[in-house]
């Protein structure tokens, strides 16, 4: 699946090739630290909460809410379909987990704060971009 004009492409490190590419295999890879199990994003080596440098990228259920978004409607690149809603999505394993994404699959002014979502992914060029769309 796309979604308007091409992105950006993210420069791939150790840290963040899991999370990027994870979407071939339809999976949202985040980071975990195996000692303290606390789950960690943006993807880093070490542990910002018990600094143990036993972290690796994990599947995580792909759902979560929405924590605040705003619709845009500014065409600021050639070819971008106006208008479409930028939000900050809440992970359902932590909600101190943010993902700032798009609501994808229904009208900008069908979207709502709370509403939970799931992710899908919007592939180019090997990179797997997480974009979100309303559960059930």
């Amino acid at each position: 699946m796309s979604f308007g004009p091409p992105r950006p492409r993210p420069r791939l490190t150790a840290e963040n090739r899991a999370f990027w590419t994870g979407g071939a295999s339809g999976k949202l890879m985040i980071c975990r630290c195996g000692d303290c199990d606390r789950w960690l994003h943006p993807p880093q080596p070490i542990c910002r909460h018990c600094w143990s440098e036993n972290v690796s990228p994990q599947p995580a259920s792909g759902r979560g809410r929405i924590d605040s978004f705003t619709i845009n409607h500014q065409p600021w690149m050639p070819g971008l379909d106006v208008p479409f809603v930028i939000a900050r999505v809440a992970l359902e394993e932590d909600e101190s987990i943010f993902l700032t994404t798009n609501i994808i699959g229904c009208a900008p002014t069908d979207v709502a704060v709370d509403d939970p979502v799931v992710v899908n992914f919007s592939e180019e060029d090997g990179i797997f971009f997480p974009l979100f769309e309303r559960a059930g």
